[in-house]
């Protein structure tokens, strides 16, 4: 299984590239994709519709502004849809996270936080671990590896008291 990442520009790559950095480290296969889903609907329909046959486990969408994006992949598909707000308007990005995070019931997006690249890769692995004891094993290295650097990081503040 694969991760589709959608962004709603190219100017939202930036964002969004820590979110293929992390999937990479994993071993996922990710593509992505530029497309609007107020500029190319139809493009975001076809790309939504055929996921599944073309190999995609998950969708991460990030859009910025009205970002709608997230919302309307999930309209045209059962797959998991995480959404990243992305910081692009004079508002920070507050105006995309309440886009992303207030779906109507029955459609749900996972929203992750603003700028939130990172996580929405870690979420999308997460939910493909569930049907990968591979994946899952690299989940729990990675989160033991976070916790060493955790230790690593209280030894050195201790030590310079």
């Amino acid at each position: 299984m694969k991760v589709s990442i959608i962004i709603g520009s190219d100017s939202d790559w930036p964002v969004m590239k820590p979110a293929a950095d992390t999937l990479k480290r994993f071993g996922v296969e990710a593509e992505v994709t530029v497309a609007s889903a107020h500029r190319t609907p139809l493009r975001v329909r076809e790309i939504a519709e055929s996921a599944e046959k073309n190999g995609v486990g998950v969708f991460i969408a990030a859009a910025g502004g009205a970002a709608h994006l997230a919302g309307v992949i999930a309209s045209y598909t059962t797959l998991p849809v995480i959404g990243v707000p992305v910081n692009a308007s004079a508002l920070n990005g507050l105006d995309a996270l309440l886009s992303t995070v207030q779906m109507p019931s029955g459609i749900p997006v996972a929203t992750m936080a603003i700028n939130g690249a990172k996580n929405a890769a870690i979420f999308a692995v997460q939910v493909l671990a569930q049907a990968d004891e591979k994946l899952r094993m690299k989940l729990k290295e990675y989160r033991s590896n976070l916790a060493d650097e955790v230790e690593a990081k209280a030894a050195r503040v201790k030590s310079q008291m």
